[in-house]
């Protein structure tokens, strides 16, 4: 059984996501305010506080099995020494774009028949050596849909629970363009969808849980 010294807000959004909990649920499983799991996903390096601590230790300790393997994975990734990567090589960072139009949010549906099971997605790219995530955030929704964007918040960063690639999460206005499939290549399709269908693109234990929460805030 993997072993957590001292929580951090990194450790606790690694949990939460080993549960497949929502921002709400994971709260309410350890009896905190909401803003306090939201707190975790905004600065990583935070302490909690002893109290919490010993919070975090009872929901790892009573997690399904399934549920600790998924978290010593996820440590694992998060623990991996950074000579781990081939000298002159940098690990593969992928910006995503959260862009909401009214009370739509923009979805893209990859080509390929991913392995991992990924199909609807929200527009993303990988994030070149010296390149800015939120540089590429813009340029990749309007190169694969069509639409000019403007990055309005970042949301977080996390290793995929599926993929393991490190994303950078940001929350975009919709500014202008028709929604169209620009990169044929990649993709099947690109269309906007109600925020509060998202779920049924996309498996809700795979999104990012401030992404769900923005998008509640969204009116």
């Amino acid at each position: 059984m993997d072993v957590i010294e001292r929580w951090s807000g990194r450790y606790a959004c690694l949990l939460q996501s080993a549960l497949r909990l929502g921002n709400e649920q994971f709260a309410a499983q350890l009896g905190i305010a909401v803003r306090t799991v939201a707190a975790w996903h905004s600065d990583a390096s935070v302490v909690p506080r002893r109290e919490m601590q010993q919070l975090l230790d009872t929901a790892y300790e009573r997690a399904p099995e399934a549920a600790r393997q998924r978290f010593a994975l996820l440590l694992a990734k998060e623990r991996a020494p950074a000579d781990s990567t081939p000298p002159g090589a940098q690990a593969l960072r992928v910006a995503i774009a959260v862009v909401v139009r009214d009370s739509d949010v923009l979805l893209v549906c990859r080509r390929d028949d991913d392995a991992a099971g990924i199909t609807w997605q929200f527009p993303a790219g990988v994030i070149k050596p010296g390149g800015k995530a939120e540089t590429t955030t813009v340029r990749e929704t309007l190169d694969e849909t069509g639409v000019h964007c403007a990055v309005r918040q970042h949301l977080g960063n996390r290793l995929h629970p599926v993929t393991g690639v490190m994303c950078e999460y940001f929350l975009c206005e919709y500014l202008a363009g028709e929604a169209s499939n620009t990169d044929a290549v990649e993709n099947i399709d690109v269309m906007w969808v109600p925020r509060n269908a998202v779920p049924r693109f996309i498996p809700v234990d795979t999104i990012f849980p401030p992404i769900l929460a923005a998008l509640e805030e969204q009116t």
